[in-house]
């Protein structure tokens, strides 16, 4: 398919046809990047996601404790090694 470049203000930009943006599920975030002279968009990841409800089922199993918290309270490395 083939389209032209239009001004969005002091941007230009493309319009992408509806069928392609629901052939690629794209959504209202993407990402853009160039590679070998080309233009590639992606749907944006979001890495994150989900950590909420996560976090959440953690602190129901009592399963939120830090880990290195009682490793940290056993050494003396900061005050024994540890050059100010």
């Amino acid at each position: 398919m083939r389209t032209s470049i239009v001004r969005i203000g002091n941007s230009q930009g493309i319009r992408i046809p509806k069928v392609i943006i629901e052939q690629c599920h794209l959504g209202p975030d993407v990402e853009l990047e160039v590679e070998n002279e080309k233009l590639i968009i992606r749907s944006a990841s979001f890495p994150r996601q989900g950590w909420e409800e996560k976090f959440k089922c953690m602190a129901e199993e009592k399963d939120d404790s830090l880990i290195d918290g009682e490793i940290a309270c056993q050494t003396t490395w900061d005050e024994d090694e540890w050059q100010w």
